[in-house]
């Protein structure tokens, strides 16, 4: 068994080190979810198989001393049966050997970070700006992954309805171009809905979306002062308000070249001033706080349903600045 659970290490080894350098495109959850099945197979093993025949040769060698013991004590001159002789070989025998410490040692620790992961929060890492101002790089988020209906790991099928998206919610989704990466960005249109995004200001089903000028932005990455607005989302029941920035320096419009050929792209109109949409059933329009800087529905299309991974709401910790953690809308 140790050289075949050396195998199995040197597999899970060699898939961490090639998606470290790239070699390959990783699949954390699946990498989770295969390291749970395997050292819960060990576990079983060591529970019910390995463990049982220790204890029975602990027995065994116990029995014997104590029968050596009473052989011993008729005979003058006998050597007498040490105790601590005794417990250190028992004690050697009921060690765990080391591919078991490896694997089923490792099962409790994994599998709870699997099922924390996969059914409630999952911490993500925020890599870029385009979440700016709501967000800014290096923050680290919780995402509460139930908040939508909880989903099977690896597979993403919904198992149980929870609360529908909303508009003005900040969502992570498996990228559509790209279903391996993760994406954060905010909810602007349901399904059904005319999303319209022209001269820098966002229209949704004939309504402008109202904002607030507010404050200069000042972003320390990119060393300038950035026009800031209050923007308010959501049912009017339950309004929304968060923060955007835009680039008074950037054009409005898109070029052909910026578009991608992505499902549904027929439900979307561009023009030297923006861009207008009919959001297909079953789907969502997002885009970034970081309204002139940001990789988002205007450019490659819809988020289907199925690639909703969860709702963040928590900044859990910023190693630059303390001041930031906390909740967010």
């Amino acid at each position: 068994m140790q050289y075949l659970t050396a195998c199995v290490l040197a597999a899970f080894a060699s898939y961490i080190g090639a998606w470290y350098l790239g070699n390959i495109e990783g699949n954390f959850a699946l990498l989770l979810f295969l390291a749970t099945f395997v050292t819960g197979l060990y576990w079983l093993a060591e529970r019910f198989y390995f463990l049982p025949r220790r204890r029975a040769a602990a027995a065994r060698l116990e029995a014997q001393a104590e029968q050596r013991r009473k052989t011993l004590a008729g005979l003058d001159g006998g050597e007498a049966v040490s105790e601590e002789m005794v417990q250190a070989a028992r004690n050697r025998l009921l060690a765990q050997p080391w591919w078991l410490d490896w694997t089923a040692g490792l099962f409790p620790v994994i599998a709870a970070v699997f099922l924390l992961r996969s059914f409630l929060y999952e911490p993500f890492k925020i890599p870029s700006g385009s979440m700016i101002p709501t967000l800014l790089v290096g923050d680290l988020i919780l995402v509460n992954k139930y908040h939508y209906g909880i989903r099977l790991p690896v597979i993403n099928t919904k198992i149980t309805d929870g609360a529908p998206v909303a508009r003005g919610d900040v969502m992570v989704f498996r990228f559509p171009p790209r279903p391996s990466q993760d994406y954060i960005k905010r909810v602007i249109g349901l399904p059904g809905d005319e999303v319209a995004y022209a001269n820098k200001r966002l229209t949704i089903n004939g309504q402008v979306v109202p904002t607030t000028e507010s404050p200069e932005f000042f972003d320390e990455d990119a060393m300038r002062y950035f026009k800031q607005y209050g923007e308010i989302l959501g049912a009017p029941t339950q309004p929304k308000a968060h923060r955007l920035i835009v680039d008074t320096n950037r054009r409005g419009g898109f070029a052909e070249a910026e578009i991608g050929n992505y499902p549904f792209r027929e439900a979307c109109r561009y023009s030297e001033e923006g861009v207008r949409c009919t959001v297909p059933a079953g789907h969502y329009f997002v885009m970034g706080d970081n309204r002139d800087n940001s990789l988002d529905s205007r450019y490659w299309g819809f988020v289907p349903d199925e690639n909703i991974v969860g709702k963040a709401f928590m900044i859990w910790m910023n190693f630059g600045d303390f001041k930031r953690i906390g909740f967010f809308d």
